[in-house]
């Protein structure tokens, strides 16, 4: 059974310098050899890095990555183990590797790759000196400054059946910042290879176990795998989030496991596991999240759905499973991050230590949230979620009347640096076009780069949250509330589900039906009562159906506790788009006593 699908990924393609030459020798030899470093070295790599193995050739290898940072620090990592392996062999026996890489598009069938992506990688493989890396420019661009290497200009190089030149650089790097784990002998190496579990990775990680077939059926393995496979590709969508090859999981296949055994083998910090029972043309898909240090359970759902599509099925499942353990795992990140000692905290660790700070926004809040984005990118100046962070927080003192446009420049630098930074993390282009969008007014700019984030993961919360907001401002309402209703839907109790609920009150009063603005504003009051906007909207909801002096009972109350709260006319006709539709929601405002 085959199914095309097409994705954006990094593609790593090596081959043995020589090859022939090595068989002609010792063929039996070589091949051993090759084998002990695929087992003993690249493996391990990809695994740690979350790439994921595609196809092996006769002297070569084809791997992606969801990440141009994870892929060619993967790169760098085999290549030093490589130069450490060969110390001890001669210029006869030394297996020595080129690699190439590129970020493309892709086609996926089955478990291969084909398409342009896949040929560019391996024709910038063969401009590879024996030992070495080139890479394209679009993998260069990205890891500039994320990765302890430096690149030399080979220009536009002209490569066999691909139609255009390709920017090519030829990857360098000190081995002094890329300690491998390989030292002294072969022999040596692989026992340290096989005793030494991977290096959890500095972000979260995790890895998606092969679903149980609770059919008693065998055939319907095949269902269950590809369950796993449609999820662990979801999954990998989170830029924020390390996810363990497929091939690396697919080895506990059929096993019982201890999940703190695969969190140590794998390096993985969270553990999805669950089971697939098919019966009379239905079929119920179970999970649950643990958490791989302590054995905590933080997710577990089940979902059901009729066989007659089986991708389809996949499809929604995988959504829905990647949306809802997404502010599970950023949850039990940030009180991973809120335990850890303050004299050892790293960027990332900051980080979320500020995004827990601005989940309840008052001003101590908003202040402590910055102070920590500001430490975070001191520690890492190319930290995109750290700048939109900070730009994100500059934002929320706006919105909240406790300063002016004089935040504004500052806002907007931050998330220009966070856009330029981010390369394909969908949440990072999210918090900047939203940012963009309410503090200057440019729809066009926050919406190319709201589109781009949706293309990247549209089951991200953040995502969708943020481009309900912008597609609120720039005039498409119902698309605005298929966007916060989305949110809701894929976990309708996370943390920060007030600003969907807001959303959507003041989509359903755009589109002229208050009845249901005012039972979504009275909601997001519940969710987030220190925020005046949710207040206000109840009280316009109240002036579209006619409840004038209820609407201004509930803007005097409001008051009393948030003083702060005010119309900014300017700023209300800059945000929206439409400005008949800003005049219309100014005149509500002031009709329910909402002061200018």
């Amino acid at each position: 059974m085959t199914r095309e699908q097409r994705r954006l990924a990094a593609i790593i393609s090596a081959d043995v310098v020589g090859y022939s030459r090595l068989m002609g020798r010792d063929e039996s030899g070589t091949l051993a050899r090759l084998r002990a470093h695929r087992k003993l070295r690249f493996a391990p790599i990809l695994a740690r890095r979350g790439g994921r193995l595609v196809k092996l050739t006769g002297d070569g290898a084809l791997a992606e990555f969801p990440s141009a940072v994870e892929a060619l620090a993967a790169a760098i990592e085999f290549q030093q183990a490589m130069i450490e392996a060969n110390r001890t062999e001669s210029v006869d026996t030394a297996i020595v590797f080129r690699l190439g890489l590129h970020l493309g598009d892709l086609i996926v069938e089955e478990d291969d790759l084909y398409g342009d992506g896949v040929n560019v990688a391996a024709r910038l493989e063969a401009e590879s000196e024996p030992g070495g890396i080139v890479v394209s420019s679009t993998i260069k661009d990205l890891v500039t400054g994320r990765l302890k290497a430096t690149f030399d200009d080979l220009g536009e190089r002209a490569l066999k059946n691909i139609e255009r030149p390709v920017q090519s650089f030829r990857v360098r790097w000190n081995a002094a910042d890329w300690p491998s784990s390989a030292q002294g002998s072969s022999a040596d190496v692989a026992v340290a290879a096989i005793d030494q579990p991977p290096r959890p990775p500095d972000r979260p990680s995790i890895v998606v176990l092969p679903f149980q077939n609770m059919s008693g059926d065998p055939e319907q393995d095949y269902f269950a795998d590809g369950m796993v496979e449609e999820i662990t590709t979801a999954l990998s969508r989170m830029r924020w989030l390390t996810v363990i090859a497929r091939n690396s999981a697919f080895v506990y296949k059929g096993r019982t496991v201890d999940v703190r055994q695969v969190g140590r083998e794998l390096g993985a910090r969270y553990v999805l596991e669950g089971s697939v029972r098919k019966a009379a043309g239905q079929v119920r898909i179970s999970g649950q999240l643990i958490d791989a240090a302590s054995g905590a359970h933080l997710w577990a759902d089940k979902f059901d759905g009729p066989l007659d599509d089986v991708f389809a099925l996949h499809d929604r499942v995988a959504m829905e499973v990647a949306g809802a353990i997404e502010p599970a795992m950023r949850d039990a990140e940030t009180q991973r991050a809120r335990r850890k000692p303050t004299d050892s905290l790293d960027a990332y660790d900051l980080y979320m230590r500020g995004l827990s700070e601005i989940r309840d926004p008052s001003r101590e809040g908003l202040n402590a949230a910055i102070d920590y984005a500001r430490q975070a990118t001191a520690l890492d100046p190319h930290f995109a979620a750290a700048l939109a962070l900070h730009a994100g927080a500059l934002q929320m003192f706006f919105i909240s009347g406790w300063a002016g446009m004089e935040v504004q420049p500052e806002a907007l630098r931050l998330s220009r640096a966070a856009i330029d930074t981010a390369g394909d993390d969908a949440e990072v282009l999210a918090q900047g076009a939203n940012v963009f969008a309410y503090m200057l007014g440019d729809i066009e700019i926050s919406l190319s780069a709201m589109n781009r984030a949706l293309q990247l993961n549209p089951n991200s919360l953040l995502v969708l949250r943020h481009g309900g907001w912008v597609h609120l401002w720039a005039g498409y309402a119902e698309t605005a509330i298929g966007h916060f209703a989305h949110a809701l839907r894929l976990s309708p109790n996370e943390p920060w589900r007030g600003y969907s609920e807001l959303g959507l009150a003041v989509g359903y009063l755009v589109v002229g039906r208050p009845d249901d603005a005012l039972t979504w504003g009275r909601r997001a009051v519940v969710s987030l009562p220190n925020n005046f906007a949710c207040h206000r909207i109840v009280a316009m909801a109240l002036v579209g159906l006619g409840r004038v002096e209820e609407a201004r009972e509930v803007v005097r109350q409001a008051l009393q506790r948030l003083p702060q709260g005010r119309i900014n006319v300017e700023h209300y006709l800059r945000m929206w788009r439409d400005q008949s539709q800003a005049e219309s929601l100014i005149a509500a405002m002031r009709a329910a006593g909402v002061p200018d």
